[in-house]
C-alpha cells in the first residue's frame, strides 16, 4: 500500500491510543485563539500548495485570480481567495480530485440534496482522518470505550455518515451494532439483546421508536440506552433551546440528546458537548467561516453561509467551499474546556428560502410547525412556482383522526402568519413519497422550483 502523499499535524495529534482519546481533549482544542490561528495558518499553507499541485480546478482557479500560497500571511487572508460553490463542484467534479485512482480505496457520495449526487473519493489517509474525526465527535458527546452504539442509519448506498460512525466507534474502542434504518421491532429486539448504551438516530425516527415502545409495553425509560446522537435533523432553535421536535422527544424520553452536523463534502462533523451550546469545530480538521450574501465575514452570533476549508484531506480537499447552509458561529468560552468555535443550528439552506404571501422563511420553519403536533405521523412539503413566478407551498400529511385541519391551519397562522395549501393523504401514499426506494433518507421536502429533492 502506498504511503500518504503528505502527512498532516492532525495525524500526529491522532496517534494517541484510543484509551487516551476518550479521556483527553486534543491540546489544540484547548489552546488560545492565537495558537489555534497560527496552527491553522500553517496547515492552510500545506493545503494550498497541495491543491495547486494536484487539482486541475484549483490550479486554474488560483492562476485566474492571481493567488499563490505566499500571499496568505494570516488566516484572514483567506478572503483573497474567491469561494467556490456546489455548482462549481458539480460542473468540474473530477477536476477537484487530487488523488490518482490507484490511491483511492473508497468512493462515497453526497445525498443529492441540491441537484445530482457528487462522488467523493477517499484515500487510506482520508479514511483514517474520518475515523479520527468521528472518534473526536463521539468523545465530545461523552463517548468512551465503554460505550455500545446502535446505528439506526444506513451504511450502504455510499453513505459516508454511516461509515464514519463505524470507523469512529472503532477508533474510540467502543462497541457498535449495525441495525440500519427503520423496523422499530428489530431495533427494540436488538436493544433488549445487546444492551447498547447510545443510539445514533434521526430524531423523527426516535419518535417512531418511542411510539412503538409505548404501544408494545416496552419499558424504554429504564433500559440500557442512556443517550442519543442525533443526525440529519435539527433539535434546537437558534438560541439553543429545544425546538418542537426536540421538545417532543424530551417530553417522552428525558435522556441527553447530542446534535451533530456534517456533510459528505467536508468529511468533518460538528458535535455538541454536554453544554449543548453548538457543535464544536475541530481546528486540526477544518477552517470555518460565516459569510454574508456579498461574501464578507459576519461577526460571531450573526447568521450567514457556512464556508469551509478542509485540512488533511487527500482525495477531495476543498478551499473556501460555500456549503449553502445558513447558521451562526459562536466563540465565547465553553464550559467543557474547549476553546474552539461552535456552530449553531442550521436554520436553512441559502437556495431554499421561501417567499410566500408576503412572508419569508426557510423550510425548517414549516417543519417546526408540523413537528409540534404529535397527531401528525408523516409529512412532505412541496415548493413550486405559480404562473406568475411566485412561490407556492403544499403540505401533504398523514395524521391521527383526532387532528382537524383547522388546528393545523391555526398553528401555521400563529407561527408563520400564513398557511400553506394542505392535503391530507393516506399513510400508504405518504410513505411512498417520503421513503422512495431510490433514497437513503426520508424525503421531507421537494423543491420543484429548481427540481431539488431535500432529505
Amino acid at each position: 500500500m502506498k504511503k500518504s502523499i503528505w502527512k498532516t499535524d492532525w495525524q500526529n495529534a491522532g496517534e494517541t491510543s484510543s484509551n487516551n482519546m476518550e479521556k483527553t481533549i486534543p491540546p489544540i482544542e484547548k489552546a488560545s485563539y492565537v495558537e489555534i490561528e497560527t496552527y491553522q495558518l500553517n496547515e492552510l499553507r500545506k493545503v494550498l500548495h497541495y491543491v495547486i499541485g494536484h487539482s486541475a480546478f484549483y490550479k486554474e482557479h488560483f492562476k485566474r485570480n492571481n493567488i499563490s500560497p505566499d500571499t496568505i500571511q494570516r488566516l484572514s487572508d483567506l478572503q483573497k481567495i474567491p469561494p467556490v460553490s456546489k455548482h462549481d463542484l458539480q460542473k468540474h467534479q473530477k477536476d477537484f480530485w487530487c488523488a490518482p485512482t490507484d490511491r483511492i480505496i473508497e468512493y462515497t457520495n453526497t445525498s443529492g440534496t441540491e441537484g445530482e449526487a457528487l462522488t467523493v473519493p477517499m484515500t487510506e489517509s482520508d479514511l483514517k482522518r474520518l475515523a479520527y474525526n468521528e472518534a473526536l465527535s463521539l468523545a465530545c458527546a461523552g463517548g468512551s470505550s465503554k460505550e455500545i452504539y446502535q446505528l439506526t442509519t444506513t451504511v450502504d448506498r455510499r453513505f459516508m455518515a454511516g461509515l464514519a460512525y463505524i470507523l469512529g466507534a472503532r477508533e474510540l474502542g467502543a462497541g457498535m451494532v449495525r441495525v440500519g434504518p427503520g423496523i422499530p421491532q428489530l431495533q427494540w429486539k436488538t436493544i433488549a439483546e445487546i444492551q447498547p448504551t447510545a443510539l445514533i438516530a434521526v430524531p423523527s425516527f426516535l419518535l417512531k421508536l418511542i411510539d412503538y415502545a409505548e404501544s408494545n409495553d416496552i419499558d424504554y425509560k429504564n433500559g440500557s440506552v442512556k443517550k442519543v446522537i442525533c443526525i440529519g435533523e435539527s433539535i434546537r432553535n437558534s438560541d439553543f433551546s429545544y425546538n418542537a421536535l426536540g421538545q417532543r422527544i424530551k417530553e417522552k424520553w428525558d435522556i441527553p440528546l447530542y446534535s451533530t452536523y456534517a456533510s459528505t463534502e467536508m468529511a468533518t462533523a460538528f458535535t455538541e458537548c454536554d453544554a449543548g451550546r453548538g457543535g464544536h469545530l475541530h481546528p486540526e480538521l477544518i477552517i470555518a467561516e460565516i459569510l454574508d450574501d456579498e461574501g464578507n465575514p459576519v461577526v460571531a452570533g450573526v447568521e450567514g453561509e457556512l464556508t469551509i476549508t478542509t485540512l488533511g484531506i487527500e482525495g477531495l480537499p476543498l478551499v473556501r467551499f460555500r456549503t449553502g447552509d445558513i447558521c451562526a458561529m459562536h466563540t465565547e468560552p465553553c464550559s467543557c474546556g474547549r476553546n474552539t468555535a461552535r456552530l449553531g443550528p442550521i436554520v436553512g439552506r441559502k437556495h431554499q428560502m421561501i417567499k410566500y404571501k408576503g412572508t419569508t422563511c426557510y423550510p425548517p420553519a414549516i417543519f417546526e410547525v408540523l413537528d409540534s403536533l404529535e397527531e401528525i405521523i408523516y409529512y412532505q412539503v412541496e415548493i413550486y412556482s405559480n404562473e406568475y413566478g411566485g412561490d407556492e407551498v403544499m403540505v401533504r400529511y398523514n395524521a391521527q383522526e383526532s387532528l382537524f385541519e383547522k388546528a393545523l391551519t391555526d398553528r401555521f397562522r400563529a407561527s408563520l402568519r400564513v398557511t400553506p395549501k394542505l392535503e391530507r393523504i393516506s399513510q400508504e401514499t405518504i410513505l411512498s413519497l417520503v421513503f422512495p426506494g431510490t433514497s437513503r433518507k426520508a424525503v421531507k421536502l421537494v423543491d420543484r422550483r429548481s427540481q431539488l429533492v431535500i432529505k
